[in-house]
């Protein structure tokens, strides 16, 4: 079988000092926001290119606490995507405002800047985006309509962690950028965790207190805060991935190039489309076809695995039905019809890339 990520070839890769580093926790008995978690964070920070890194329990918590410091309150409406994990639009519910989800680029699949101009109103305090699959919005465009308009940015990064916008890393362009380290992340735990990227120290103080239950002192709470906080053990794994992190996106565009050379030539299927301006470091390779269900099923019979992300956009999810009902975002809705995720991962190698090819081949011969 050729799964959708190898989590255990990358840990027998890395076991020695993975293991080593995790005994060295326990000896230690520092486990809630111990020096490994510090440690961290100083290094994620350096990594990104940014002033600040909290990290938090996971990449959820991440856009929750990071909408809560950006001032973002009941009534207030929040631009974003609805082709994404639904934990993009649960934060913003966490804190009273409303999604607003416009659709996405036909190309990208991330949002479309000309929508979102389209979509703002006078109670529009935020925008979104989504770094979708690894590959950065458009963050030129975002960006500019932000400032023309006093908005708030908050980067979605939970998939993009290494990705580029010309020079600069996703998460460190706006606001805040957030994080997940959800195991089969490019950069991942052993568990849950997360990150916030910010460059205002006064924002990060905040989010420190936030993820603390409210506390800046002990048994001193100054707001309601919550129970966020990177497991330690967690920490010493993450410290270790981040030293390879580039090498890990480096494979997994390596996969990447190989799929889209092959499937070009290919009738019936889209390869994803690669903008210009990032660097995509594919935490998924989706491509498009309306012959995805038979594909689907030709690679299960192969042995190989592969998944649709998101076959249902989160507009016509039974939580925002009453909401947004007759809300359609042609695009979106197009696009979670025909997306199908092959496998994509590091250690995947050329001859299993070339076994996953061969399988579309034939099936759509």
């Amino acid at each position: 079988m050729i799964p959708m990520v190898d989590l255990k070839t990358q840990y027998l890769a890395l076991r020695e000092e993975i293991d080593r580093g995790i005994l060295q926790a326990l000896e230690a008995t520092q486990f809630i926001l111990g020096p490994n978690v510090r440690a961290f964070e100083e290094e994620a920070a350096a990594y990104l290119g940014t002033g600040h890194a909290v990290s938090v329990a996971s990449g959820t918590d991440a856009l929750h606490l990071a909408l809560i410091a950006a001032g973002i309150k009941p009534g207030d409406e929040v631009i974003t995507s609805p082709f994404t994990f639904i934990a993009t639009a649960e934060a913003i519910l966490y804190v009273g405002a409303q999604p607003v989800f416009v659709d996405i680029d036909p190309h990208t699949f991330n949002l479309d800047p000309e929508r979102v101009a389209a979509a703002i109103t006078p109670r529009t305090r935020a925008i979104l985006p989504v770094h979708l699959f690894g590959q950065p919005a458009d963050m030129d465009a975002l960006t500019k309509l932000a400032e023309h308009h006093g908005l708030t940015m908050v980067e979605d990064c939970a998939q993009s962690f290494g990705a580029q916008s010309g020079r600069r890393q996703t998460g460190t362009m706006g606001a805040a950028g957030c994080f997940s380290f959800f195991p089969s992340k490019n950069l991942g735990c052993y568990g849950d965790g997360g990150l916030i990227s910010t460059d205002s120290a006064d924002m990060a103080e905040h989010l420190r207190v936030l993820r603390n239950h409210g506390s800046w002192q002990r048994y001193h709470h100054s707001e309601l805060g919550y129970n966020s906080r990177l497991d330690e053990i967690q920490a010493v794994i993450l410290r270790i991935k981040l030293k390879h992190i580039d090498d890990f996106n480096k494979g997994r565009r390596r996969v990447a190039q190989r799929y889209s050379q092959a499937l070009a030539t290919i009738e019936g299927v889209t390869p994803p489309h690669e903008a210009v301006a990032g660097e995509h470091v594919y935490h998924q390779y989706t491509l498009l076809s309306p012959h995805r269900d038979k594909i689907m099923s030709a690679l299960q019979a192969a042995g190989i695995a592969s998944a649709v992300y998101y076959p249902i956009p989160l507009h016509q999810q039974d939580v925002f039905a009453a909401e947004y009902h007759g809300v359609q975002l042609p695009i979106a809705e197009h696009v979670a019809s025909q997306c199908l995720s092959l496998p994509v991962y590091p250690e995947l190698a050329d001859a299993d890339v070339d076994r996953i090819l061969e399988a579309i081949r034939a099936c759509l011969a």
